[in-house]
């Protein structure tokens, strides 16, 4: 790149006036071939001093040999910025199987983290990193990270669709009646905890639950070996913003959704966890754990706290010797009620299930078969006792 030209990174997008002179970029002969640093916009000097010429976009390549405009970033909105959906790819190209290539060894680095549709626009696909904050003791992720994850995909899912919204993850029509989506069950089966380092590769996709109802799967892959580690169902409905009530899913908001329906399930309809979770009581929990307060960052943009949170103050009544030699292999949440910054709670735990494993058999992870243990859950408010979450979580020993 030129070294006379000053470039100057934001936290947004920016256009280019008519430059460089002769339309060429650093010299390097016919192909431009600037580099991206990040995905975000590049603004040079010339930006302030030329107002007055005809703005361009800067088109750049990031290892990908094809020109990239740099002027859209996967729809999101960025420091109150709109966005429109990201054309990651030449506005020439429509298919969309071309939005990433396989990352070689001279590409950018992380140039495949980028979500794009497979399968007729059906499903959307997106690969992760997972970073040295992401995992536990043991230094795999945690569930906290794969719920994260999950999430983290569906919106960029709602995002990259042209859907959304001014809301998190809400529809264009949504916003317009001040309508949310909450979950109201959500059900995690775990093969394998990825490491720290690992790239994860993650598909999800929606259809109906009955009338008024949502489904979103989702199913995690080992990016290099394409074994898959983790499948998850769930349910979502709609709840108006402003009277936390919920409500029929409008004739308007059906059509949006309507085209992005699949009929395809991640977990087997026999291997769901569809089963009644038992409320628990003082008399019947066998541990509780108190004055657990919710903080200001726990909260999300729909002015709730964040479904994700819920997990760690659940584990919280776990017994930690479970903690240090069991690994979490399926989690079903459902959601009773929201719970806001100013509310304590408490964490209530019982085992339902303690099964005796033949120690010269392969390890039930491995084999498929019944958890070692089983617990019931339930996070309430501390004040009242009203549920927030019930919860039931199965576990199998750590991998010797």
């Amino acid at each position: 790149m030129n070294d006379s030209l000053s470039m100057k990174i934001m936290a947004g997008t920016c256009d280019f006036p008519a430059w460089p002179p002769g339309g060429s970029l650093g010299g390097r002969g016919e192909k431009n071939n600037a580099v991206v640093m990040a995905r975000i916009g590049f603004c040079s000097r010339r930006c302030r001093d030329s107002a007055s010429r005809s703005p361009q976009k800067l088109l750049v390549t990031a290892g990908l040999d094809r020109d990239q405009m740099v002027g859209m970033i996967n729809g999101k909105k960025i420091n109150g910025v709109y966005i429109n959906e990201a054309p990651l790819y030449n506005a020439a190209t429509s298919n969309p199987d071309k939005l990433v290539k396989e990352c070689g060894a001279d590409s950018l680095p992380h140039a495949c983290l980028v979500g794009r549709f497979v399968d007729d626009r059906f499903v959307y696909r997106q690969t992760f990193i997972i970073r040295s904050y992401e995992i536990g003791p043991d230094k795999t992720a945690t569930m906290e990270t794969l719920m994260n994850l999950l999430q983290e995909t569906a919106l960029n899912h709602v995002t990259s669709s042209g859907l959304a919204g001014n809301g998190f993850g809400a529809t264009r029509e949504m916003s317009l009646r001040k309508l949310i989506w909450v979950v109201t069950r959500i059900h995690v089966q775990v093969q394998r905890y990825s490491s720290w380092g690992d790239v994860v590769e993650i598909d999800t996709w929606v259809d109906a639950a009955g009338k008024n109802g949502m489904r979103r799967d989702w199913i995690i892959r080992d990016y290099n070996t394409q074994e898959t580690i983790t499948r998850a169902t769930s349910t979502w409905v709609i709840m108006n913003r402003e009277t936390r009530r919920l409500s029929k899913i409008p004739d308007q908001v059906r059509q949006e959704v309507i085209p992005f329906y699949l009929n395809k399930l991640a977990i087997p309809a026999e291997e769901n966890d569809t089963d009644k979770i038992d409320k628990l009581t003082d008399a019947t929990a066998e541990r509780i754990r108190s004055g657990l307060a919710p903080r200001w960052n726990d909260m999300d943009a729909n002015q709730h706290v964040n479904n994700v949170k819920y997990i760690g103050w659940i584990l919280e009544s776990v017994p930690i010797n479970v903690l240090e030699a069991f690994s979490l292999t399926s989690m079903t949440l459902e959601y009773r009620r929201e719970c806001r910054q100013s509310n304590l709670l408490e964490s209530l735990t019982s085992a339902t299930a303690s099964i005796v494993v033949d120690s010269d058999t392969d390890p039930p992870h491995k084999t498929g078969c019944c958890p070692e243990l089983e617990f019931t859950h339930l996070l309430r408010m501390q004040a009242d006792k009203a549920e927030i979450v019930r919860a039931r979580t199965e576990w199998h020993s750590k991998a010797k």
